[in-house]
């Protein structure tokens, strides 16, 4: 399993010489299996770096994975290449059921949002019922847990020979939302994960302003991910004014913590075009 990021910013793209170590763009992150599978998740405006890149490789089978609807994990779908050329697109049924998925890309796609016409596309678009249970794609088994954030969501862990690599973006660890899991529910989900990415948005500061927004502190993931035993913690959800110095502090604070509670927990901040292999 290989995994790269094309955007951890939060809420709204940005750039500028302040932005240039981690990048802009929000939230789109590739996972490709062993088995060949190409999982998607989110789309983000990362996504159009991402197409761009697919199509120069030629690559004709994408699977799509949301972790929820609102407008900074889907406002790059409709930029997506692939989409204008044919290949299969598969969009699993996640985080809600029904035709939730359908409804989101209808709307994404034709006025007033956007010129082009859901009917237009190219691509064959085709919806799999997943969620809330486990499901496979390829060789990487997929598990789900539900999202502390209004509105809901879905975060993911991802699992290949023995290897877990955990998802946990726009994710509200100091407030239960309806439908999501207390503190350590998400602790018992993480549970000695080799990889975890988690929603990172806010200093304890900032957070006393904005409870209830739907995001974390970086103390709030990095204590989620000592608990849990993890491995490798990425600092996720960038917020969009923070510079790249100052998530670079940050970092440095959550080692100076785990260095001092003699942890092995190794911690960092999520780039763009960074990769990883669990």
């Amino acid at each position: 399993m290989y995994i790269k990021c094309w955007g951890s910013r939060g809420a709204i793209p940005v750039c500028g010489p302040d932005y240039l170590k981690y990048g802009g763009d929000t939230t789109c992150l590739e996972v490709r299996a062993k088995s060949g599978e190409l999982v998607i998740v989110d789309a983000g405006t990362g996504i159009r770096r991402l197409g761009n890149q697919l199509v120069r490789e030629n690559q004709k089978e994408f699977h799509f994975l949301l972790t929820h609807s609102h407008w900074d994990h889907l406002i790059g779908f409709p930029f997506f290449e692939p989409l204008y050329r044919k290949s299969d697109i598969y969009i699993y049924r996640c985080p809600f059921p029904g035709n939730h998925a359908e409804k989101i890309v209808n709307k994404l796609m034709g006025p007033p949002h956007f010129p082009v016409r859901y009917s237009d596309l190219i691509a064959a678009i085709r919806y799999q019922t997943a969620c809330p249970y486990a499901f496979w794609i390829g060789s990487i088994q997929v598990i789900p847990i539900p999202l502390s954030h209004p509105h809901g969501g879905s975060g993911y862990k991802f699992i290949e020979d023995g290897k877990s690599f955990i998802f946990l973006t726009d994710n509200e660890l100091g407030y239960t939302h309806p439908g999501g899991l207390r503190f350590e529910g998400y602790v018992n989900f993480c549970k000695n994960a080799d990889l975890l990415f988690h929603d990172a948005e806010y200093t304890p500061e900032e957070y006393l302003e904005r409870i209830e927004w739907g995001h974390s502190t970086y103390l709030n993931a990095l204590e989620l991910a000592i608990k849990a035993g993890v491995k490798k913690l990425g600092l996720f959800h960038l917020n969009r004014e923070r510079t790249d110095a100052e998530m670079d502090q940050i970092v440095e604070k959550c080692r100076g913590i785990i260095h001092d509670r003699n942890s092995q927990l190794a911690c960092f901040a999520v780039g763009a075009d960074m990769g990883f292999d669990p």
